[in-house]
């Protein structure tokens, strides 16, 4: 038995398998750096200066949405270019270029600073689309929900250990330290993409490739991509939404105790638990009845469980729902990257991705403007209610976009 299980773990991979494990953990650190700072933006951006309920709102809203306004604007520019130079040298920029700006917001005096260095984070962008665009082009097909499903949870368990993670430095030795943090664990992620990361990849001449408008040309079936992104978009918004007043919503809820930033870090995380458990497993099963199947029983799941979040009396119901919501979030992007991979051409996968990455750029720029705004309008309860509608319209879109694949794996 010992000896099956050491043959296991210690057998010889093949080159993309040896990827995955290398992106995972890449992916894996990149989660942690994202999400060490965001439990506690909004009470960091309170320590800048001295503001109403309402222009906390606004200013939470805008700090999250400004990366992501930029990073729709700058991802197929990318995507062009991880195309002809390689997705490996796009893991590279975006893991040191973010190292340096992140590090930086530790630096800041007000909140206009703040957020010109959430602007310019946006620039550095695309480290996780282009692990899943140059897992998607290595990986065999008939395994790429699970590979892609493996790949997301290196994300999402970063993610989960990141709030807890800044919650407790933030509680220990302040929000600044925990940007300094960040940016260190970025620069690890660098290294490890530099020396570990492989890719068999023939440089192609930007005059060879193909024009935007010939590859969704020549898609077999452009309604499902280009649903895709408008999915990805909407899941996004849905998601964000809650981002910036999250621990706004713990605060009211603990009536200001002082223990803030370590609970919100909790219930930021906890999603991540049952993603983490889920994501393989809906991606295997995906393979088996079809992907899309699995993204319309995310959706319906994840309406069911944001309602009953606007009614919570205490923060460990909140924390309860948010544990639901994980297991709805394993059924949603996992499945949307793993519908792209399979309906999209190789040659085309860094723009693909990228295009993908505007959309959930610009669904991560709505979403929080939507929150920050409904919450300045009808309290923080409202934010789910409006989140619930999000979901419902994203149904109804991914039941209409992706109708001629129904049947398919």
């Amino acid at each position: 038995m010992r000896s099956q299980i050491y043959a296991k773990i210690f057998r010889r991979r093949e080159r993309w398998e040896q990827n995955l494990l290398v992106l995972w953990f890449g992916n894996f650190m990149a989660g942690i750096a994202f999400s060490l700072i965001m439990p506690f933006m909004s009470l960091y951006i309170d320590t800048l200066g001295h503001f109403s309920q309402l222009q906390l709102n606004f200013w939470s809203g805008l700090t999250f949405s400004s990366t992501f306004l930029i990073t729709a604007i700058v991802s197929p520019l990318w995507g062009r270019l991880a195309d002809s130079k390689g997705r490996k040298l796009m893991l590279l920029r975006a893991s040191l270029g973010m190292a340096f700006v992140i590090g930086a917001m530790g630096l800041v005096t007000s909140v206009f600073q703040l957020v010109a260095l959430r602007l310019l984070q946006g620039v550095f962008s695309g480290y996780i689309s282009n692990a899943n665009a140059l897992i998607a082009t290595s990986v065999p097909r008939e395994k790429s929900g699970k590979a892609l499903g493996t790949l997301t949870t290196g994300n999402v368990s970063g993610t989960l250990l990141g709030p807890l993670l800044g919650g407790f430095i933030a509680d220990l030795a302040g929000y600044r330290v925990t940007f300094f943090i960040t940016g260190a664990i970025l620069l690890l992620v660098f290294f490890l993409s530099l020396i570990f990361v492989h890719e068999e990849f023939t440089p192609v001449a930007t005059v060879d490739q193909p024009q935007t408008k010939e590859i969704f040309k020549n898609l077999k079936y452009p309604h499902v991509v280009i649903g895709m992104f408008i999915t990805t978009m909407i899941i996004q918004a849905s998601n964000n939404s809650i981002s910036p007043i999250l621990s706004l919503y713990v605060r009211q809820l603990m009536h200001g105790s002082s223990k803030v930033a370590l609970v919100s870090g909790i219930v930021a995380s906890i999603p991540g638990i049952a993603t983490l458990v889920a994501a393989p497993r809906f991606g295997a099963l995906g393979d088996r009845i079809g992907t899309q199947k699995i993204l319309m029983y995310g959706l319906a799941f994840a309406v069911l469980v944001y309602i009953p979040q606007a009614f919570v009396q205490n923060v460990w119901q909140l924390a309860g729902l948010r544990f639901l919501v994980g297991i709805s979030d394993a059924a949603l992007l996992p499945q949307v990257q793993t519908l792209l991979a399979k309906y999209s051409p190789h040659q085309a996968a860094g723009r693909i991705f990228s295009y993908n990455q505007s959309f959930q750029a610009m669904g991560n720029v709505f979403g929080p403007l939507i929150g920050s705004g409904i919450s300045g309008i009808f309290g923080y309860s409202g934010v789910f209610f409006s989140t619930s509608l999000l979901i419902i319209l994203n149904f109804v879109w991914v039941r209409h976009s992706t109708a001629e694949i129904n049947g398919k794996n």
